[in-house]
C-alpha cells in the first residue's frame, strides 16, 4: 500500500473518533523520522486514548506494521510511529504548550479535508 492510503488511514481513523484540528505536516525533505506528521487533539484523556486506539487498530487491518506506541497511558502526548507516518495525539492543554505547528513551521501543510467528505 501507498504511504498516501496509510495517510489517509491515520487521518480517517482519527476523524472517526472526533479528533480536533487535525493538520497533516509534509516532512520529506525535512525530518528523516518520516514523510508525514499528522497532528489532532482530543478533549479528555479518554478521548486521546480512543483516537490512539482506533489508529493503531485501523493501521494493524490494513496490514501496516505499527512501530512504536507512546504515552497511552499518561494520555497527555500519544505518538504513533507507523513508519512513513507519525502520528501526535494530544490533550488540548498539551497540544496547545508543545505547539508542533510551530515548531516545525517550515514544513507545507498537506490538504486531507476534501479526501474526509
Amino acid at each position: 500500500m501507498s504511504e498516501r492510503e496509510l495517510l489517509m488511514t491515520a487521518v480517517k481513523a482519527a476523524d472517526d473518533k472526533r479528533a480536533e484540528d487535525i493538520l497533516v505536516l509534509n516532512m520529506k525533505g525535512i525530518s528523516l523520522i518520516a514523510d508525514y506528521f499528522v497532528i489532532c487533539h482530543g478533549n479528555s484523556d479518554k478521548q486521546v486514548q480512543a483516537i490512539a486506539r482506533e489508529i493503531r487498530e485501523k493501521a494493524l487491518e490494513q496490514g501496516y506494521e505499527l512501530k512504536r506506541m507512546e504515552g497511552f497511558d499518561e494520555a497527555r502526548w500519544v505518538l504513533i510511529d507507523i513508519g512513513d507516518v507519525v502520528v501526535h495525539v494530544f490533550h488540548k492543554e498539551e497540544r496547545s504548550y508543545y505547539n508542533l505547528e510551530r515548531l516545525w513551521g517550515d514544513a507545507p501543510l498537506e490538504n486531507v479535508q476534501s479526501e474526509l467528505n
